[in-house]
């Protein structure tokens, strides 16, 4: 009778195993193969260049501002402006923008002030920026971000093809040693892999305000941000969310229009940057909540079914078969998705970040569920 009780233990947790893989692999084929087989042309030479303002939402960024504000304002475009909002900083920004501005006149300086009663928060100096912006089609970043070339507004601009209004660019983290900035680089390549291969499959889930594009036309139709003015954060994903349709979104992959961002250095400024980010995901569309639950449950339920029959001593063969099928099919979709990105050196390290991605998503999911949002910046 023992006997049997423990082989219908080890048969539950070989059919937990079977649902997470199963899961998985519909992911792994599904969506992300949609990246991993897309053919990429090459940057295409458009004779229609419309003008274009980049905005950029700044708090106490001097030394960012200093080191890659010049690259974004020397980019090879033929009409564009930048606008810079000094949002209530009180280190040096304003002082570091207008001498530039004395060098570059396409830079527009919008100067905000702090007021104990009205505190204002990126959505607002973001909402300034656009209203001061001359042109229709709008380019964002931030300050602690640089583009890998000079070609930047080219490439974003190329994607605004026949009917679309946003267009969703990549911003990859940085590359520095350590174990935590490899779990960044590989999150947040994750992350734009949901965006890009959800946006292929005519429903976009979010953008990455770091290099994302959008029309004036789209942002004051649906009111700015005024659904979600009350949440500090998601002035990207959120507003993609809301705003992006089946056929109105672009992706624009080319190298040359990535735009590098600095990562955090620490657990603790990585913590609470995390905190603040996935607190938005309860505020999506329903069905997008679902699509991206679904995967992380499914692994949850992968990783369940095999630390579960490790326990109950089922025989390894199968685990280990389940665990292969998943990491190898996960590691030629992600190889040839992330080789599109330049990520693909991460892929060696799946096994292990994989593992860590189930620990981050759940520890920060429940802590962003749970937890109310103060901090503005």
């Amino acid at each position: 009778m023992l006997q049997t009780d423990f082989s219908d233990i080890q048969i539950c947790f070989l059919v937990v195993l079977g649902l997470g893989l199963l899961s998985q692999l519909y992911y792994f084929f599904g969506l992300f193969s949609k990246l991993a087989f897309l053919k990429v042309e090459s940057l295409p030479v458009s004779a229609e260049l419309p003008p274009v303002s980049v905005v950029i939402a700044a708090r106490n960024e001097y030394e960012n501002l200093e080191r890659n504000l010049k690259a974004i304002l020397e980019q090879d475009y033929p009409n564009f402006e930048v606008v810079v909002v000094n949002d209530c900083s009180w280190d040096d920004s304003q002082k570091l923008l207008e001498y530039y501005q004395e060098v570059y006149p396409n830079l527009k300086i919008c100067k905000l002030i702090e007021q104990e009663k009205y505190p204002t928060g990126k959505k607002f100096a973001l909402t300034i920026g656009i209203k001061a912006a001359l042109h229709e089609h709008l380019v964002f970043t931030d300050a602690d971000c640089q583009p890998a070339g000079n070609q930047w507004l080219r490439g974003i601009m190329a994607s605004f093809t026949s009917g679309k209004e946003i267009v969703l660019g990549y911003s990859p983290y940085k590359s520095y040693s350590g174990l935590l900035n490899l779990f960044i680089r590989y999150e947040g390549a994750l992350t734009s892999l949901f965006a890009f291969c959800s946006a292929l499959a005519n429903n976009p889930i979010l953008g990455i305000g770091r290099n994302l594009a959008y029309t004036k036309t789209i942002f004051f139709r649906h009111k700015g941000f005024a659904n979600h003015q009350h949440i500090l954060s998601g002035d990207d994903d959120l507003f993609v969310n809301e705003a992006a349709t089946s056929s109105n979104v672009g992706i624009c992959l080319n190298p040359e229009s990535f735009v590098g961002t600095e990562p955090k250095k620490t657990m603790d400024a990585w913590s609470r940057q995390k905190s603040r980010h996935v607190s938005t995901g309860k505020f999506y569309q329903p069905k997008h909540q679902a699509l991206l639950g679904a995967y992380y449950a499914g692994l949850l339920i992968f990783y369940t079914g095999i630390v579960g029959g490790l326990l109950v001593h089922t025989d390894w063969k199968w685990i280990l078969i389940g665990y292969g099928l998943k990491t190898l099919s996960q590691g030629i979709v992600f190889f040839l998705a992330l080789r599109k990105l330049k990520q693909q050196h991460l892929v060696w390290f799946i096994p292990i970040l994989d593992l860590l991605y189930v620990f981050y998503i759940y520890l920060f999911g429940l802590k962003g569920l749970f937890t109310k949002k103060r901090r503005i910046w």
